[in-house]
């Protein structure tokens, strides 16, 4: 029901009450006033559940808090119709009113309050929460609202005009077009959001856009374009080319668009075309001059924000025309700009050719003064040389002269950034030999069509064989002096940057009259000095082979002793220079405590494979180019020594503690990453590094290498770190793995390994078609333990193929009583014993002297037996599979998978490994399943057989029978059990 609510007697204000006035007025926002309502009204009525909901001036309006329950919508209806009355529900436990005071009540402006209350209260007691004082401040709260708003409205207008006044002044400024449009978006972005904007001019006659602004955080480049666009040709795009794109609807639509990108598509005539990122709110607008489009302005976001209004879409439309006009004015002032730049730069041409005659008539004095002045022919070649670079780009620059004898080209002075000084020669048809044949200049220019056509027409009529190779510009005038040609000066260019030009080729056969008489008279001038160096070079000559004969005995002596102390393949120091050089670092050491120092040891990864597959004489020469390296990564005063094989140490002094040494081990790791080229083979390899500080403790070189050594250990077992330092924990750790490889040579002698089967099945109806053999270690104190505890120990220590034979040995004596007639078992062979060119004929052996069907026995192997040496793979698997013996990939999609695979070994069973299994259900699309289903028909297509690895739930076993799969193993079958656990299994009743 309603009821009018009398107002409340003021009656006398608490001190609740004035905490109450003072909180309101006070509040920093509408949410603090808020608060203090729902307080004082839950406290003088004991209500719950209070939740206010303001009407403000101007349409606005704010809820807050959210009520725990819904309201009663229909309660707060009948308030709003009523301002000023009571409302409450019919059961009396919720009620609402208006909180305002005279003008604003009558208008439904203030706080209207829902709340649920005890439905015994009466009337007048609610009536009494609200006097007067409360609704008076709600009004002034009310009142300060609107003077906000019209304090925003004020403020914005203020912006608009300053935007505006600004955009009208850089017309007019000396700002250039670039920094003006950087301006401009500087002044869009204070009136509204434009992280993302473009400015575009229309150039109807050519039907082409222009992009003279393009700032987006998304589409960060559009046709090359980005940022403040000053290249017209990249700037400029066919209009066919954003054809139903948003520019395209702007400009033939002449109307603002606004809004997401689907709201937009339903605003436009015909489709929407998608030319880049989907943006979460755009707004466009044309810039109009009359009733012509002239260009667009477009701002957007890509983030959830408050969206562009109605208002943001009128103030950019009164904007963009002030933008047009700014930018119409700034481009008259660059036209005007560009014709006064015109006629200076004319004028100024006519300046340079008045003093370039000058210059000129200056060079040829200097080269007609050279002849008599230059000490040496050289020192005249030289000169000239300096006198021509300050007129052309000569840095690639000689002089070819024809022999005394006439048949011969000497080239008596070269530069060139890429070739040396050439031989003598002689005299045949290449393009040098063409300009002294003629005698007239040549201008070869590769980049220019006629200049290119012209040296093909001469190589096809014959007068010409060779070619200027890799010059891009070549240019050649002959040497003539009293009508004979002494020679060539060419200059030459081997980047497309440099280019010589008809003018440069008359300047040049201007100058080489002067060069040929200087020259003629320079070679006077040599003849006489020649005479006299002979007779001085006949003396030098005899003082030099005596010296000579002091010199090789005194290096024979020095190499004796370099042999002795260094390695002959590398010419590193060897062992006994660094045990030596080490005693002497430990001895000052312990003079000088201060002097700290370190010793790397490093072996390269993968040396033998190389050695062994690609030969001796190419591991020889990957040790040369990785000693080489080393030495390049060390200072000049540290040590890089050999000690045999591919083990190599390094000793450093003077370091500041471990960061030097792990600074110069990322320097050795980053220089072997780069490939080895040897013999047109590219060879990778890297290296282990360990580091050994020294100090007081050590007392010999040897116990700096163990523990160096130690430490290399470590590094090879962790390959993401490549290097490691020593330390007590190391040490404690190496003793642990020699215990345990120690214990693996004693197992191995006592037969300690055992195969565990388990079952491969068919997942129809669970019937075994095979087992898989998987070691397991029988230890005497740690129990079963499966290959992870033991395995990576058991292959760097050498032993894991003597444990492989031992399991193979032991699992086809099992066959008999393992296996039915139909049945067969997978034995796992590790990568290493593909090294072995004879795996098939010992296997093939080992199946005919205990009478096993080849049939029966199938071997599983990775994708990294298939690496290493794949023709080799290639060539076993076929043996085999001719016996017999046929081979299964395992864990198939988790490394290269790679097609070829497939194709060129000759498998005949892939298996699906685990990881693809685990999220398998029927009905749930993991991501494993497109997997498992493209495996499947892969393996379909070529004829393999394919088994699920870890198939350990009913769920996952349901899920591959409905994609396909036939073959499976894991625990919901079987786990892995020994012989004997499967034959009592099968003895029981």
């Amino acid at each position: 029901m309603n009821q009018c609510l009398a107002p409340a007697e003021d009656g006398v204000i608490t001190d609740d009450d004035g905490q109450t006035i003072a909180a309101i007025l006070n509040a920093a926002d509408l949410l603090a006033v808020t608060q203090s309502l729902t307080d004082h009204i839950a406290r003088s009525l004991g209500a719950c559940d209070v939740a206010i909901t303001w009407r403000m001036p101007h349409g606005s309006e704010h809820s807050a808090p959210t009520p725990t329950i819904p309201l009663d919508a229909d309660l707060l209806a009948r308030a709003e119709a009523l301002p000023g009355s009571l409302a409450r529900s019919a059961d009396r436990s919720a009620f609402a009113l208006c909180i305002a005071d005279g003008e604003l009540a009558a208008q439904g402006l203030g706080a209207y309050v829902v709340a649920r209350i005890d439905p015994g209260l009466d009337d007048a007691t609610l009536a009494s929460a609200f006097p007067a004082w409360l609704r008076t401040c709600v009004s002034s709260v009310l009142d300060k609202n609107n003077l906000r708003a019209l304090v925003t409205r004020l403020d914005q207008s203020e912006r608009l005009q300053h935007a505006l006044f600004a955009i009208a002044d850089m017309a007019s400024s000396g700002m250039d077009m670039g920094d003006m449009l950087r301006r401009m978006h500087q002044i869009i972005a204070s009136l509204m959001y434009a992280e993302n904007i473009y400015i575009a001019l229309y150039d109807k006659a050519a039907d082409e856009i222009r992009f003279l602004l393009f700032v987006d955080t998304q589409d960060v480049a559009l046709e090359n374009i980005s940022g403040v666009v000053t290249d017209s040709e990249q700037a400029r795009l066919p209009m066919q080319r954003i054809k139903g794109g948003i520019t395209w609807h702007l400009i033939h639509g002449r109307k603002a668009l606004m809004g997401s990108t689907a709201q937009i598509a339903s605003q436009v005539s015909g489709k929407l075309a998608s030319l880049g990122s989907d943006c979460h709110d755009l707004l466009g607008v044309p810039m109009l001059a009359g009733n012509s489009v002239r260009g667009v302005i477009v701002v957007q976001s890509y983030t959830e924000r408050k969206r562009y209004s109605e208002a943001d879409k009128n103030l950019l439309a009164f904007v963009s025309s002030h933008v047009l006009t700014a930018l119409d004015r700034k481009q008259a002032h660059q036209e005007l700009e560009r014709r006064v730049a015109e006629r200076t730069h004319a004028l100024t041409q006519e300046i340079h050719e008045r003093e370039r005659s000058e210059r000129l008539q200056r060079t040829l004095f200097r080269i007609a003064e050279l002849s008599s002045t230059a000490a040496s022919a050289d020192d005249f070649y030289s000169e000239v040389h300096c006198i021509i670079s300050e007129w052309i780009d000569c840095r690639n620059f000689y002089i070819a002269l024809i022999s005394s004898d006439g048949e011969h080209l000497e080239f008596a002075y070269f530069v060139d950034e890429h070739e040396p000084t050439p031989a003598p020669r002689r005299l045949g048809r290449n393009i040098t030999e063409y300009v002294l044949r003629t005698g007239k200049p040549l201008l070869a220019d590769m980049s220019n069509a006629e200049s290119y056509a012209r040296i093909r027409q001469l190589h096809a009529d014959g007068d010409l064989l060779g070619s200027p190779g890799d010059t891009r510009c070549w240019l050649g005038v002959p040497l003539i002096c009293a009508e004979r040609a002494l020679g060539v000066l060419v200059v030459q260019s081997y980047a497309d940057g440099t280019r010589y030009t008809a003018r440069d080729q008359e300047l040049l056969t201007f100058i080489s009259y002067q060069i040929a008489n200087g020259l003629e008279r320079t070679r006077a001038a040599q003849s006489l000095q020649t005479a006299y160096a002979e007779l001085e070079q006949r003396v030098a000559e005899r003082t030099v082979e005596l010296r000579e004969q002091i010199a090789v005995r005194e290096k024979i002596e020095q190499q004796l002793k370099h042999e002795v102390l260094h390695d002959a393949l590398t010419g590193l120091p060897n062992r006994t220079y660094l045990r030596e050089h080490l005693a002497r670092v430990i001895s000052r050491q312990q003079r000088d405590p201060k002097h700290q120092f370190a010793v790397l040891f490093l072996d390269l990864d993968r040396f033998k494979v190389i050695n062994d597959s690609a030969g001796h004489l190419v591991g020889d020469a990957l040790l040369k180019e990785v000693a080489q390296r080393f030495s390049a990564c060390v200072r000049g005063d540290d040590v890089v020594a050999r000690l045999g094989g591919d083990e190599f140490a390094i000793v450093m002094e003077g370091i500041h503690g471990s960061g030097d040494t792990i600074r110069l081990a990322r320097r050795i790791v980053s220089a072997l990453a780069e490939p080895v080229h040897i013999n047109d083979k590219e060879l990778f390899t890297a290296t282990s590094i360990g580091i050994a500080i020294g100090g007081s403790d050590y007392q010999q070189p040897e116990q700096l290498l163990r523990d160096a050594d130690i430490a290399l250990y470590r590094a090879k077992a962790n390959p993401r770190q490549r290097y490691e330092l020593f330390d007590e924990q190391l040490n404690s750790e190496a003793l642990h793995l020699l215990d345990l490889e120690n214990e693996l040579r004693l197992a191995l002698a006592r037969r300690e390994f055992e195969p565990y089967f388990q079952p491969i099945v068919r997942l129809d109806d669970t019937s075994v078609v095979g087992y898989e053999a998987l070691l397991r270690w029988h230890h005497p104190l740690r129990g079963v333990l499966a290959p992870g505890a033991f395995l990576s120990v058991a292959e760097a220590s050498g032993i894991l193929e003597a444990i492989d034979w031992q399991m193979f040995e032991m699992t086809v004596n099992a066959i008999p009583q393992l296996l039915s007639p139909n049945q067969y078992v997978n034995l796992n062979v590790s990568p290493q014993h593909f090294r072995s060119a004879n795996l098939d004929t010992k296997l093939l052996a080992l199946l005919r002297n205990n009478a096993v069907d080849p049939h029966q026995v199938h071997i599983e192997i990775t994708e990294g037996a298939l690496m290493d040496n794949p023709e080799q793979a290639i060539a076993i698997i076929e043996r085999l599979r001719q016996a017999g013996v046929v081979t299964a990939l395992d864990d198939f999609g988790t490394g290269y998978s790679s097609l070829s695979y497939l194709h060129r070994f000759a498998l005949a069973t892939v298996k699906i490994d685990r990881s693809f299994i685990i999220d398998l259900a029927p009905g749930v699309h993991g991501s494993g399943e497109p997997v498992v289903r493209a495996i499947l028909a892969l393996a379909q297509s070529v004829g393999l057989d394919v088994v699920a690895e870890g198939i350990e739930t009913s769920d996952q076993h349901e899920a591959l029978s409905s994609l396909g799969c036939v073959l499976g193993q894991g625990y919901r079958f079987a786990r892995p059990q020994p012989l004997s656990v499967i034959q009592a299994a099968r003895n029981k009743p």
